[in-house]
């Protein structure tokens, strides 16, 4: 590297420029483009008076005027965020103990909830017919389920084989050989068990039956009048004095795809003409150092691209206080109070301009939302599983949430994205404390978007879906292990929020959703113990002696009894509310049009080839989340390391190691089975067979060729696919453009590179007051980091190096102006895959 001449060639300037450059010494070169002609104490702190004139010559059309500012110590520094005006957002604690809540009642120490004085009573009347009609819906839900609960059960038991219940009295086996007692007990007690697990588990299914039966009449008949999406026209301007934030928590996500969908959204704002009622923040939780730099850069293209000076905004936390919910908290209290609405995006989501400005109007138009949550379609994979997924999400999915927003109306659920939140309730409210105690089920709160909806209610405010407006979408995982990852989490997640199901004030509704949140894990276990009890009891019968006579003096014996009918009536029955839904969703389909689903033949082998996909994972899925739920509750963390890959497929030795144990029960499972009674192996064979299969379905699904190859034949095909709209076409074209200029090894960059490491230093969060003792540190930080190689550096002392704009400075004059005494550091850098594009700054920009 030859030190000055190189430099010089580095800089995104002119070839006039660089030539007026001096060619002495890079100190030289950074007091030229000092506009300022500061001067420093140290030689390597010459860098900080060159960061403003190789940001304006590296991203001119990215700055706005006085962005650019000077911290308490006179450096440069690049102002991402607009003023902090603080609220104060302090969550109420926990009180999880309804016995302890009793006591302070006697005490005097009850608090009335807040929302029954916040509320006038023309607000109260306003809103009382929705609410009276939908506690008459749910009461006429609950009836509905348990009616036919009841009913499925009585057949149940009349299907068992063993129906000498009221003859088994426990006082007559008093005396009684304690081996014969329990080979009497034991087909009972067995039997006992399958009941009530069927009975927990034909609700849980009967729920979702007449969930999906109502959202298909609504569809079918038309809007409810009681749908929040009737309470706007569509076309009214926007209040100018309410203005609404477009929040993007993210962390160590794929930057290309973030910022793609990101300026396709704003893109689709601006061609509404609203986008002077919106601002863009994106608020990173990334611990990536190199993924960091790739954020901030990623940003500055941003700007110049969408001209978003002034509106789009991005921030990295130094302190990842409570994860996303935190993340979301810190900017309500920094910036909240200057919105009205704010509007929650996850990584993946794209929403269209119509959409938010859609959001907003329902928001101006219902006084009394709290929140109003889209309902986004999955969309733009080319796995095979997540093509399957997206599919019958896009299918299926219009029942269930229209037919949750009938049963539940302004209670309802709220997914932590693609929805609108009204800002100063959220703050007043949805503060969340950690949970009190100690063990895997204490502490902060993971699952936070049905916890925030639960106390937006509880203080009065309406949470509504609008399940019928479109312009909503996001992303599906790319693969069945990819999908359990997330899994485990909001099994986690959904557990923990189940401590919060007898706390004050909730609304019965949102405690059923805590319920249905518990169950949406909980059911796997429950699944796997009816099937093993169900195995136990066949085992039972095939190696013991039935017990004919139960009672000493018994005239008659009782014989196991076999009723095939019966069982298959029931088992029609099972198939038909598990099943009915799917093939209502296809009818509303052929009914409406099938064209963009590839027409009337390809939809329906698309649909039978998805319910083939779901009955082979459904017992893949049961194990893995059965294991998740007992790993909770013992408090043990499953490790889930995967190996690096550069796509979305899984690989075989992953696979095997993932699903080995599966396949290895099924074997034995079917093995046992078919040596005990072919008969019930016929009926295990759906679950068996999937087990023995997991491995090489995870593997095959995984791969995009073949998904690709399903789009080709147009089979799971998908309106978003067939006639894709505007915002979907541009976040594609983004993507592949971001990724033609992707930064890897952002770090080093930031290093070495002068324009990344002007914005690394203007950008870096760490700005004390000078000292020694802070002096010593960050000589010594920067010592210890030079004399290692980069390799052995780790993430963490990498994040302190970049978060302090002294230390990057003095890296980076240091590896350029030494480069024989640094020549690990030298030789690591010249080593990188380049990327040209991603260092072209203004070329860049210009896209």
């Amino acid at each position: 590297m030859n030190k000055t001449t190189e430099y010089i060639d580095a800089l995104l300037l002119s070839e006039r420029e660089k030539a007026a450059l001096p060619k002495t010494d890079i100190r030289a070169v950074h007091q030229a483009l000092d506009a300022e002609h500061r001067t420093y104490s140290r030689e390597d702190d010459s860098p900080q008076g060159s960061v403003k004139a190789r940001l304006e010559h590296a991203w001119p059309d990215s700055l706005a005027k006085g962005q650019l500012i000077k911290d308490d110590e006179g450096r440069d520094q690049l102002q991402a965020m607009p003023k902090a005006t603080r609220s104060s957002m302090f969550p109420d604690p926990w009180r999880t103990n309804p016995v302890g809540r009793f006591w302070d009642r006697l005490r005097g120490r009850d608090v009335t909830p807040r929302y029954v004085s916040r509320l006038t009573k023309e607000e109260q009347a306003s809103e009382q017919k929705w609410r009276t009609v939908g506690t008459i819906r749910r009461y006429i839900l609950l009836i509905l389920t348990l009616a036919q609960t009841v009913v499925a059960t009585w057949y149940m038991k009349t299907i068992l084989p063993y129906q000498g219940w009221a003859l088994i009295n426990p006082m007559d086996m008093v005396g009684q050989d304690i081996w014969v007692s329990f080979m009497q007990l034991l087909p009972y007690m067995l039997q006992t068990g399958i009941l009530i697990l069927f009975a927990v588990l034909f609700c849980w299914v009967s729920a979702g039956f007449w969930t999906a039966l109502m959202g298909f009449l609504q569809l079918l008949i038309g809007r409810d009048k009681y749908s929040i999406s009737a309470s706007t026209v569509g076309d009214e301007p926007l209040n100018p004095e309410h203005r609404t934030a477009l929040i993007m928590p993210i962390c160590n996500e794929d930057v290309s795809r973030v910022f793609a969908g990101l300026r396709a959204t704003w893109e689709s704002v601006k061609a509404t003409c609203n986008a002077a009622h919106f601002d863009v923040y994106i608020l990173s939780d990334s611990y990536n150092p190199d993924i960091c730099v790739a954020e901030q850069k990623a940003w500055m293209e941003l700007i110049a691209e969408v001209q978003g000076e002034g509106q789009i905004f991005y921030r990295r936390r130094r302190r990842r206080m409570k994860r996303k919910s935190g993340n979301i908290d810190d900017f309500c209290r920094r910036w909240g109070n200057q919105y009205s609405y704010m509007v929650v995006l996850d990584a993946d989501s794209v929403m269209s301009g119509e959409c938010l400005s859609g959001l907003v109007r329902l928001m101006e138009a219902n006084p009394n939302a709290g929140i109003i949550q889209s309902s986004p379609k999955a969309s733009g994979m080319d796995t095979l599983y997540a093509r399957c997924q997206q599919f019958a999400t896009r299918v299926y999915g219009p029942l269930f949430t229209a037919g949750l927003h009938f049963w539940q109306l302004g209670e309802s659920h709220y997914w932590g994205h693609n929805a609108i939140i009204r800002v100063k309730p959220f703050i007043e409210h949805c503060a969340l404390a950690p949970l009190p105690g100690e063990g895997s089920f204490a502490g902060s709160i993971l699952s936070h978007d049905f916890v925030e909806a639960a106390l937006m209610r509880r203080a009065g405010w309406g949470v509504w879906i609008a399940y019928d407006l479109p312009g909503s979408y996001e992303e599906l995982p790319p693969n069945l292990l990819d999908e359990l990852k997330r899994d485990r989490r909001w099994c986690h997640g959904n557990l923990m929020n189940f401590r919060l199901f007898l706390v004050k004030g909730m609304h019965p509704v949102h405690r059923a959703v805590f319920l249905t949140g518990v169950m949406s894990y909980l059911s796997a276990p429950l699944w796997f113990m009816f099937l093993a009890l169900s195995t136990a009891l066949q085992v039972v019968h095939a190696l013991t002696e039935p017990q004919y006579f139960l009672q000493p003096r018994q005239l008659f014996p009782v014989w196991p009894q076999w009723r095939p009918e019966l069982a298959i009536a029931l088992f029609a029955s099972t198939m038909v509310l598990l099943f009915l839904p799917k093939l209502l969703s296809i009818m509303l389909i052929w009914c409406k049009g099938t064209k963009e689903y590839g027409g009337f033949w390809r939809v329906t082998l698309s649909l039978l080839l998805e319910v083939l996909f779901s009955v082979l994972l459904a017992p893949v899925r049961m194990l893995f989340h059965t294991v998740f739920v007992v790993s909770a509750f013992l408090g043990w963390e499953v490790v889930w390391n995967s190996p690096q890959r550069d796509d979305d497929s899984t690989p075989w030795g992953e696979a095997f190691m993932r699903h080995g144990s599966q396949l290895l029960l099924g074997l034995v499972w079917a093995v046992g089975m078919a040596w005990l009674d072919l008969r019930f192996l016929f009926w295990l064979a759906p679950i068996v067979f999937s087990l023995i299969l997991s491995p090489f379905v995870s593997v095959i699904s995984s791969r995009s060729t073949v998904g690709l190859r399903t789009k080709r034949w147009k089979l799971f095909l998908i309106p978003e696919e067939y006639s894709p709209p505007q915002v979907l076409v541009d976040t594609d074209k983004y993507l592949e453009m971001n990724r033609r200029r992707i930064l890897d090894d952002g770090f080093m960059h930031a290093v070495f590179n002068p324009s990344l490491n002007a914005l690394a230093t203007a950008m870096a969060t760490a700005r004390h007051r000078a000292s020694k003792v802070l002096e010593i540190a960050r000589d010594r930080h920067v010592e210890q980091a030079l004399n290692e190689t980069p390799e052995k550096l780790n993430r963490d002392r990498r994040l302190v190096l970049l978060s302090d704009p002294v230390t990057m400075a003095r890296l980076h004059y240091r590896v350029w102006n030494a480069p024989e005494r640094y020549s690990s550091w030298v030789n690591h850098y010249q080593s990188l895959v380049l990327n040209p594009q991603a260092l072209q700054g203004r070329a860049s920009s210009a896209g």
